[in-house]
């Protein structure tokens, strides 16, 4: 399984899905996915000489879910050192998802990419589903399968298939 590599103080940190899972929980394993191949794709184009620094990394979001933020923030600690932002308009087209777009900025000392989701990755009941906001039982039980086969469907692809880049 593919993991993902920080530094912390020049100290290589390797972190699974898996770990991610043990941090936010299953309620929005989707979410975590997202996030999960995101910083898959983004962090080789904006420090291709190797990991990140942790503590340098900004991200912007289109995306308010919590098992995203979560995400991030076991992977670069940005929520917690403020330097984690949600756009409820981001710069760039980029599909809907619950509550926002499927778009993230992640930038690197002075290096930036804007990830988008491709076209055709998320289900169209997703959407209906997921942003219910007074679900019926049997809906909220859809719901959750739902992020489960997502989150399933998108460790599945490669990172390139998943999100479109570009360099800032």
């Amino acid at each position: 399984m593919t993991t993902l590599v920080v530094l912390d103080q020049g100290e290589s940190i390797s972190i699974c899905f898996e770990d991610l899972l043990k941090y936010h929980g299953r309620s929005s394993i989707a979410g975590v996915a997202h996030a999960f191949k995101a910083m898959e794709r983004g962090f080789p184009l904006v420090s291709a000489g190797g990991p990140p620094e942790r503590y340098d990394i900004t991200v912007e979001s289109g995306f308010p879910g919590g098992g995203a933020r979560d995400a991030f923030e076991m992977v670069t600690r940005a929520v917690t050192g403020d330097r984690y932002r949600l756009t409820s308009d981001p710069p760039v087209a980029a599909p809907e998802a619950p509550g926002g777009h499927f778009f993230f900025r992640l930038g690197y000392r002075g290096t930036a990419v804007d990830l988008v989701l491709r076209a055709g990755i998320m289900p169209a009941e997703f959407l209906d589903v997921a942003c219910r906001e007074a679900p019926t039982p049997a809906e909220a039980v859809r719901a959750q399968q739902l992020k489960e086969e997502v989150a399933e469907r998108l460790l599945r692809l490669p990172a390139e298939e998943v999100y479109d880049a570009e360099l800032r």
